[in-house]
């Protein structure tokens, strides 16, 4: 039997090392299934629930895989249906290869079914390669530049193959004129060095520096050890964005945690009155939480030469791999004499974990959210990851959950998106089937996207060895965090029209679905629920009552939030007093506490 199109595309997806395709089928990829089919299902295809979740569990699987994520989507509404996920890979700079079907060639222009401009389409998500293969010659030099161009970029990348194509049969490329060759899966990828004069200038910007700050982002997860070594040296403190919030551990004592909105107070002081900023691997983009411009000098670090000096002004930006960057830097720094900057950062992180106690403690109207995360931080499982979805609850994840050493976390960063922490989940778990998962997620979300995906982990948990599974849903009945935005930067009352959920009980359908479920209603059940769920082998899900009422106030409230949230209570705010209490107990124990 002669080889296919369908059948040659799925041979080269094997040669590129790729194990799983997440995706959803469709007749405009029915080709490329059964070229699947004949392989024995290598690589496995992954079926989820929608094609929207398909690139979320791609873009998961190549976060902390380290891998490129590959997904699979039919033509016209399969291919939409991919977008959201494909930005999310986009603004936070993940690799991922889309494979799409279009319609056949030869209805192409006549408004056949399904028919979309898909070139058009996807031309901004993937804007650094997108291609659709006309003639079965292509494909080589098409699929291998997707695969590079997204590993080298760090980009979503896109081939469309009409489904005509699919079935045709496969002719490699000849030495002739106008056909393009192209070389087998073979390369060998370097780290890019930094120049030697360029690190005497950094190291001679931080000798001078006597009260230094380094900023981590997810760039630097590979230089852990590098950033803690300059970090001796200098006396540094190390905020983290919140994509590198596990590059280093919370535990170490200069570590002061996230940074910006979702920040932690130390974070803000240690931007606030530093004299030398180092930035390495992080596109952070709210220059507010930097230092004032003109107050400390920048140096940055970053693979990426076209992000480098847009947040701040620096004197310098390298762009180098990190770890070779820091490699380089660290012979030519002096140890700091003078450590009363180390130490005054190190007091400030000390109380500022005492306060987040103290907070996580208050009772509340239902559970405290806040406790909810702080009580998972002590009964974090070795080498678990832990995914977290855009809501009130991503200020949790930021700001009162320590990372371990050996603990892997990732959220939708840049765009921000709801809906991604389940798939993200489902993604990680392939990557890594010997790993505990923890899913934390608002309930917004959860009715959004994340409920239908439970019946995909259900399917798939025979795949992963047993290890926990665990989907934390914060229960509160209110799209929490527009709620509160509404209220500190417009100065607008909770609108219930808009922000109101729909009641519902997720432990009874996790139970539906097939997962063990707990309904937790008390502060006080919060601990075993979670040591339950995190000793059972297998699927577990959290339905944790929270009271929506507790803030996520910023590390720094200023005078416009305050007058903001003033207006909200005399606009009629259906939550005044209750709102106003809470907010008043959570900010009287940071100032009590300091």
């Amino acid at each position: 039997m002669s080889q296919t199109v369908a059948d040659f595309i799925v041979q080269r997806l094997r040669q590129w090392d790729v194990d799983e395709i997440f995706g959803y089928p469709g007749d405009g990829i029915n080709g490329l299934l059964g070229a699947l089919g004949r392989t024995g299902n290598g690589p496995m295809f992954i079926q989820t629930r929608h094609e929207e979740m398909a690139a979320f569990a791609a873009t998961g699987y190549a976060k902390f895989s380290g891998k490129i994520g590959v997904c699979m989507a039919t033509s016209g509404p399969g291919a939409i249906h991919l977008l959201n996920g494909l930005y999310d890979a986009k603004l936070d700079r993940v690799p991922v290869v889309a494979i799409v079907g279009q319609t056949a060639r030869s209805a192409i222009g006549g408004r056949y079914q399904q028919e979309v401009d898909l070139q058009t389409l996807l031309s901004d998500v993937a804007s650094d390669y997108a291609v659709e293969v006309k003639v079965a010659s292509q494909l080589p030099v098409v699929l291998d530049r997707a695969f590079r161009t997204a590993r080298s970029n760090r980009a979503p990348t896109v081939v469309i193959a009409p489904s005509d194509l699919q079935l045709q049969k496969y002719e490699p490329p000849a030495h002739v004129f106008k056909e393009v060759p192209s070389s087998d899966p073979c390369d060998v990828v370097g780290t890019l060095a930094p120049p030697a004069d360029a690190m005497e200038r950094a190291a001679q910007i931080l000798n001078d520096g006597s009260k230094v700050a380094i900023l981590v982002g997810q760039g630097a997860r590979g230089a852990a050890q590098e950033v803690a070594e300059v970090a001796r040296l200098t006396g540094a403190g190390v905020a983290k964005a919140l994509l590198g919030k596990d590059v280093l551990p919370d535990d170490l004592p200069y570590v002061t945690g996230s940074i910006g909105l979702l920040g932690t107070r130390p974070s803000y002081e240690l931007m606030r009155d530093c004299d030398t900023l180092l930035i390495v691997g992080s596109n952070f983009p709210y220059s507010e939480y930097l230092p004032e411009f003109g107050t400390a000098r920048g140096i940055q670090i970053d693979s990426d030469g076209a992000t480098v000096g847009m947040r701040y002004p620096t004197e310098i930006n390298i762009v180098a791999d990190a770890k070779a960057a820091l490699t380089a830097l660290i012979p030519l720094l002096h140890p700091k004499s003078d450590r009363s900057w180390k130490e005054s950062i190190e007091s400030g992180v000390r109380c500022w974990w005492s306060i987040v106690e103290q907070q996580s403690m208050l009772s509340a109207n239902a559970i405290n959210p806040m406790r909810v995360v702080w009580e998972l931080s002590s009964r974090l499982p070795r080498n678990a990851i832990v995914t977290a979805d855009s809501g009130s609850s991503t200020t949790w994840y930021a700001r009162c959950l320590r990372f371990g050493d050996d603990t892997r976390g990732s959220l939708s960063g840049t765009l921000a998106t709801m809906g991604c922490a389940v798939p993200y989940g489902i993604g990680a778990k392939f990557a890594h089937p010997d790993r505990p998962v923890i899913a934390l997620v608002g309930d917004g979300a959860m009715q959004m996207n994340g409920l239908t995906e439970l019946l995909t982990i259900a399917r798939y948990q025979d795949k992963w060895y047993g290890q926990p599974f665990v989907v934390c849903v914060f229960h509160n009945g209110d799209l929490n965090q527009v709620t509160w935005e509404m209220r500190a930067m417009a100065g607008e009352p909770k609108f219930p029209a808009s922000q109101s959920l729909p009641e519902v009980s997720y432990a009874e359908l996790a139970k539906v679905m097939g997962w063990n479920s707990i309904a937790v209603k008390a502060d006080d059940e919060i601990g075993a629920a979670w040591e339950q769920a995190l000793g059972t082998h297998g699927l577990t899900l959290l339905d944790m009552h929270c009271d929506p009422e507790i803030p996520p106030l910023p590390p720094h409230v200023d005078y416009e939030q305050i007058k903001n949230v003033g207006r909200a209570v005399l606009n009629g705010d259906p939550n005044a007093w209750s709102m106003l209490s809470q907010g008043v107990r959570a900010k009287a124990r940071e100032f009590t506490g300091r």
